[in-house]
């Protein structure tokens, strides 16, 4: 199949190409910055942002949620959401 947009730069407003899961971690950043967060199993989710000078509790995420966040950190501690994928 032709992807007629392999051609074109990446840019943090194109769509993602692809999702890996996240392990929700106090101390180990991201591997890579995402270009959004995907919340399988809803719940709090307790996250630092990139260059974001404090950690911020993102209370009652619905299920299925798609929040345009580009996550650096996201805590263990706080955190009750599963099953999130990290967008790239």
């Amino acid at each position: 199949m032709a992807d007629q947009f392999s051609n074109h730069a990446d840019q943090v407003s194109a769509p993602a190409t692809r999702a890996v899961a996240i392990t929700p971690h106090d101390g180990n950043a991201l591997t890579d910055i995402p270009k959004a967060l995907f919340v399988g199993t809803g719940g709090n989710i307790t996250m630092r942002g990139v260059n974001g000078a404090s950690d911020q509790l993102w209370k009652n995420v619905p299920s299925g949620s798609l929040l345009p966040f580009r996550a650096q950190y996201v805590r263990a501690t706080g955190t009750t959401a599963a099953d999130l994928l990290a967008l790239y």
